[in-house]
């Protein structure tokens, strides 16, 4: 059997609380690397057909363009209300600023539909990613559990057998203050 000194006990009680700040450490540390790929994730590279069609999604959903896009439809309705006889390019019906908005309509809506399908993927790649890092996660509190139960199964081992000892210890006291009230009451 072992010799239970006290400073047996501290050292081997720290090796113990050593091999939990390491795996703590190191569970830490996976985190940390799994955070900074989410962070900043490799740079994708577009096409210049995706690179025109995320900027004209973007300006398209922005107040800048509703704003803007107001003005013109405002002075192209005055100027044409307003201007003299042969000025006036685009008459009451502004059949030719009805052609112009349809042609943007068209145009805009399937351009908008290609962003909007880049980022369904970039939301799905995401959503993908979130599924790992949660089944990473629970995998590594799974694993934290099952070494923390080691310790704890080491640590118990332990103090069975420290408490074993502080028996057999006082037995040999028991014994031995039993021995010398024997001598003492014989004296």
């Amino acid at each position: 059997m072992k010799t239970h000194t006290p400073q047996n006990l501290l050292t081997h009680e720290n090796e113990y609380l050593n091999k939990l700040h390491q795996i703590v450490k190191e569970t830490l540390e996976a985190e940390e690397l799994i955070i900074h790929n989410l962070l900043h994730p490799p740079l994708e590279t577009l096409t210049k057909g995706q690179a025109i069609s995320d900027k004209v999604a973007f300006f398209g959903g922005s107040w800048k363009f509703i704003i803007l896009f107001g003005v013109v439809l405002t002075m192209w309705i005055i100027f044409n209300v307003f201007a003299l006889g042969f000025w006036k390019f685009d008459p009451y019906p502004f059949i030719l600023m009805n052609l112009i908005l349809s042609t943007i309509a068209a145009l805009q809506a399937p351009i908008i539909m290609m962003s909007q399908n880049r980022q369904e993927e970039k939301d799905r790649m995401r959503s993908e990613n979130d599924y790992l890092i949660n089944l990473k996660a629970e995998m590594q509190i799974r694993s934290l559990q099952q070494k923390m139960d080691l310790l704890l199964e080491e640590q118990i081992k332990t103090l069975f057998e420290t408490q074993e000892k502080q028996y057999e210890i006082l037995k040999d006291i028991n014994v031995k203050v039993g021995s010398l009230t024997k001598v003492g009451g014989k004296s």
